[in-house]
């Protein structure tokens, strides 16, 4: 199964810089109490874990293709006795037959722009939420890479790869969300969110 283009999974210490706070990042993209979420492409559940505890008992499914990341998940989920996490390995672009239900909320951070076929991801996330789902996209801004730097170092997709918010809106205006709504994530990220009714 291919990976993403130029979705490698980070140390988590420069994740850490970039994102000090994941819990208050998820809460400023509206994730609350009782949202299930669909963590996709979760890697070693960076946003995973403090969604989990964000939620309470609502569902999260940690969805990605490699089994050894989500084998830390797990293993993390258990440390912090988070049961609510379900783990899920598998290529997203099937993400209506990998879900064992329909979600609140799918979340994608840091990998839309590699996906293949963008649209066809929105329609299956479309199609995987309940009535007045969300799904966000969190994206890296359309700039040069050496404006994007963490601990020194220029970070993020190539610049062939990075999407504009007027690139992210067209995908989800094609999918057919009947709402769309922008989000800035300082310093180098902004989030789509489609909202279906």
């Amino acid at each position: 199964m291919n990976r993403f283009q130029n979705t490698r999974q980070p140390d988590r210490g420069w994740w850490s810089q970039l994102w000090p706070d994941p819990e208050q990042t998820l809460e400023m993209l509206g994730i609350e109490p009782d949202t299930s979420l669909a963590d996709v492409g979760c890697g070693d559940g960076y946003f995973t874990l403090p969604a989990a505890r964000l939620v309470n008992e609502a569902p999260v499914y940690a969805i990605d293709i490699d089994e050894e990341l989500l084998e830390a998940v797990d293993t993390a989920a258990a440390t912090e006795r988070l049961a609510n996490i379900e783990t899920i390995c598998g290529d997203a672009r099937r993400l209506v037959d990998l879900l064992p239900e329909l979600v609140d909320c799918i979340l994608i951070a840091n990998t839309f722009h590699g996906v293949e076929n963008q649209l066809d991801l929105a329609e299956q996330a479309y199609r995987a939420l309940r009535p007045a789902g969300r799904f966000v996209i969190v994206n890296w801004h359309d700039v040069p890479r050496e404006e994007t730097t963490v601990a020194g170092t220029e970070r993020g997709p190539p610049e062939t790869l990075r999407m504009s918010r007027a690139d992210t809106r067209k995908v989800l205006d094609s999918a057919s969300f009947d709402r769309i709504e922008e989000i800035d994530l300082p310093p180098y990220h902004y989030a789509l969110v489609g909202h279906r009714q």
